[in-house]
Order: structure tokens, then C-alpha cells, then sequence
């Protein structure tokens, strides 16, 4: 080590330099040069003298591809969870993913009518089509779910009553809780039943002059069983309307068809719910319905008008990326045949046990050249759908398991890879679900597996 600094080089050469040339073409000048810069600094901070310029330049590379790598990006799905809240909920269709990329990078006649020349309403583009699937007068739509019941509530019910069965104050991933919501909507709460039984007579008993509606909320994540007793839709609309009230119905989960002609349990339908009774029902568009995030509301006719003025809406409102790829997917459903194999939430639902089985056996050996003296195998297992979708229901898989030691270690190293590999620690073992790893992408999968290349 010297007190002599001199030696390093000057800002000026290295950036004359061809190595960094490349880096100028690639992040810009400005940002080169204060890389570059940085390094020359931290070095002159250190004392460091005679470094070569080509190590200079590498370390501020390094730094100038950590900077402007983007944050959010494209991982292998392997938990066993299809609807994963925390790795984005339902995959959008090509085309949908298409259409909102078209939308973003032009103009579009989002709010401008073609045939009249005027200012149109951009949920045009998607009300139709959900009036057309749920059987309901009249749809609107907020940017998620939480967004939906927000709005109804404030503008139906603020400052009044909001009968809700006990057992039905649910909380979903984030914190989010309906007594919360209720709150920040300007309603109150209004609880009764118990956490496990409800009967009518707890509606009637609650009803008074300060009570604006009544509210069902489909449990979404949880099941309570055993002793139980909940109140059916077609009952509590019979118990709203004999007092002049409206019936709300958080379906949460959205599943615009009955999914057990694809194999899959029961979950209700807002057509249903409508059908019912229910006035206005909420329900999500990255759940079960395959479509981006979105809240989707439908019903009554007056009462959506009422939602649409409120001023929150267009604080809550859709961009047209979004509408875009919503009413794609929605349009997915006017062809019900074709709908499992062209919706991927349906398809990675429907995948059966031995096609999953076959591509994890394909894997393995690959698993097992990555990670030599770490015992591999080909397992049983259940995926969940997720995201508060028929939470008990567990779909027969199977994974390819790694075990050994240090697997938190290993689990970081699959996340670090180029196409980052999301798996779980279960039972001393590190589990990767193959129902979310389809055979087109298997290639993409094995190539950047350590030692594969």
C-alpha cells in the first residue's frame, strides 16, 4: 500500500477505452460516467493505486447492471400454488397479455366513440360482456376486489348499519379485513351469529332504522365445518327485501362458470348469486376468472348507477392495460368448449396428475447433475389453487423433491438464477411442484440449471 494516489487512472482514458464504450452504448453516458467515477472514488478512498483499468470497468459494469436490472421479473412457479398472491395470481392469456400491451403503446379509443365522435365511457369496453355472463342489468369495475366492496359500501351504506355474519369478518393475504374495509368505507359494522352457526332470525333481530344493508362474504381462505349453520343467498335477499334493504355478495374468488365441467369443485358463480337475489355482487378478475387484477361489480341496475357517481370511482377506476386484457379474457368465455385450453388458469387446474408426473420425471435427472450428492425423487403431492379459492380443495401432482442439508441455501441458489426457480421447504425437503412448469417451458428450465452448460 502507497500514499502515492497518482497512478490511477484518469476518468477521461478509461472512458476512451472500447470496454467502455460498450458500456455508453448500453446504459448511457451519464450514468457510465458516474460509475466509472464511483469506482475511481472508492478506490481513491482505499488508497489502491496501479488497479487496471479493465478491473475499473468490470466493477462499475457490475454496478451499472444491478442499477438498471428491473426489480419485477419472471419466475418459475413451483410452490404448488396456481393463484400465488405474492408471484402475481392468474397468468393473462398471449393474446390478452398482447392487448394491453397494444393499448399501452398507442392511442386507443378508451373514452372516445368512434360513430358519435364524443367523449365515450371506458368500462364500455367490458360492461357488456359481464352483463352478458352474469345475467346481471348493469356492470361496473374498480382496479382489485377490495377496491369493489370499498366503493359499495361507501356509497350505499356510509354512515349506517351493515349486517354481517360473524363468521364472515374474513382477512385475506396483505391484512386485508372486511371490519377494516367497513370502517374506511363509512359503514358500520353490524355483527351477528356466531363464528360457526347464523340463522335468519340474526338478520331480522338486527334490523333497525339505522341499518343500510345486508352483506354476505364468501369465506374465500378458510372452512369452517362441523357444527355449522350459514344462511343461503336466496334466503338472506328474502330477509333484505321484506325490509326494504339491499343485499350485497363478496364472491371474492370470481369464477364466471360452474367449474365442475372441468373437474374441479364447486364455487359460486355471481350469476348464481344473482339469481339468488343477491342486488350487487363483488368479485376479482385475477382469480379464478383468469383475467388481470381488477374488481369487478354487477347487479342492479339503479344501485350500479348510484356506484358510478360516486367521486371514489374514478379514483378507483381501471387503466386501459387493464381493460384491454379484461375484455379479452372475458371474451374467452363466450366460448365455453375451448375455454380450458385457452385460459391458463383453467389449464394449469386441469393439468392431470400423470402429464405433471411425466415432466417432473423428465427434470430429475437434470435436478440431480445440478446438485450431485443431494437425493432426488420424483414425489406424490396436492397443489392448491390459491388466493382464497376453495381453499380445502387440494389437486393431485407431483413434485420433484431435493434433500440434504443447508436447504434454505439451496432454495436461495434456484432463486438467484437467471429464470428464478420458486419451490417449498416441506418436511426436511425441498419441494418443486411441477403443475405450473408446462413442457414448452422445460428447455428454459434445464438450460440455466447449474452445470448445464
Amino acid at each position: 500500500m502507497s500514499n502515492d494516489t497518482s497512478p490511477l487512472p484518469s476518468l477521461d482514458s478509461l472512458l476512451r477505452t472500447p470496454e467502455a464504450g460498450l458500456l455508453l452504448q448500453r446504459f448511457g453516458r451519464h450514468a457510465t460516467t458516474e460509475a466509472l467515477r464511483t469506482e475511481l472514488a472508492i478506490r481513491r478512498a482505499a488508497r489502491i493505486v496501479h488497479p487496471a483499468a479493465r478491473a475499473l470497468i468490470d466493477a462499475a459494469a457490475d454496478a451499472l447492471a444491478r442499477r438498471f436490472s428491473t426489480s419485477q421479473r419472471p419466475v418459475f412457479n413451483l410452490t404448488g400454488t396456481v393463484l400465488h398472491t405474492n408471484l402475481g395470481r392468474a397468468l393473462l392469456p398471449p393474446e390478452a397479455a398482447a392487448a394491453a400491451a397494444e393499448a399501452l403503446r398507442t392511442a386507443t379509443t378508451l373514452e372516445f366513440g368512434l360513430a358519435t365522435g364524443r367523449r365515450g365511457d371506458r368500462d364500455e369496453h367490458v360492461t357488456p360482456l359481464l352483463r352478458e355472463l352474469t345475467g346481471a342489468e348493469a356492470a361496473t369495475v374498480v382496479n382489485n376486489n377490495a377496491a369493489a366492496v370499498l366503493l359499495v359500501l361507501n356509497t350505499l351504506a356510509v354512515g349506517r348499519q351493515v349486517v354481517v355474519s360473524r363468521g364472515e369478518l374474513i382477512e385475506i393475504g396483505g391484512s386485508f379485513r372486511i371490519p377494516d374495509i367497513m370502517a374506511c368505507s363509512g359503514a358500520a359494522l353490524s355483527e351477528v351469529g356466531t363464528t360457526n352457526r347464523t340463522h335468519p332470525r340474526d338478520y331480522q333481530a338486527a334490523i333497525g332504522p339505522d341499518t343500510g344493508l345486508l352483506m354476505r362474504v364468501h369465506p374465500s381462505n378458510y372452512v369452517i365445518s362441523g357444527f355449522t349453520a350459514v344462511v343461503p343467498t336466496e334466503t338472506l335477499a328474502r330477509i333484505a327485501h321484506e325490509a326494504g334493504l339491499t343485499l350485497v355478495e363478496d364472491l371474492g374468488s370470481g369464477s364466471l362458470v360452474d367449474l365442475k365441467r372441468f373437474g374441479l369443485p364447486h364455487e359460486p358463480t355471481p350469476r348464481e348469486s344473482l339469481t339468488a337475489g343477491a342486488d350487487i355482487v363483488t368479485f376479482s378478475g385475477d382469480k379464478l376468472l383468469g383475467g388481470p387484477q381488477a374488481g369487478l361489480i354487477v347487479g342492479n341496475k339503479s344501485l350500479i348507477d348510484r356506484i358510478n357517481a360516486n367521486p371514489m370511482k374514478r379514483a378507483l377506476r381501471l387503466d386501459k392495460a387493464r381493460l384491454a386484457g379484461l375484455e379479452h379474457v372475458l371474451r374467452l368465455y363466450l366460448d365455453p368448449d375451448r375455454l380450458a385450453e385457452r385460459l391458463p388458469v383453467l389449464r394449469l387446474l386441469t393439468r392431470p396428475e400423470p402429464e405433471i408426473r411425466a415432466g417432473a420425471e423428465r427434470i430429475a435427472p437434470f435436478l440431480r447433475q445440478a446438485f450431485p450428492g443431494r437425493p432426488v425423487s420424483v414425489e406424490a403431492c396436492r397443489s392448491q389453487i390459491g388466493s382464497g379459492a376453495l381453499p380445502v380443495d387440494l389437486l393431485p401432482s407431483a413434485a420433484v423433491t431435493i434433500g440434504g442439508s443447508a436447504l434454505e441455501n439451496l432454495a436461495s441458489t434456484l432463486r438467484s438464477l437467471r429464470w428464478p426457480v420458486i419451490g417449498r421447504i416441506v418436511q426436511g425437503r425441498l419441494w418443486l411442484d411441477c403443475r405450473c412448469l408446462e413442457p414448452d417451458d422445460e428447455a428454459a428450465f434445464i438450460a440455466q440449471l447449474p452445470g448445464s452448460g
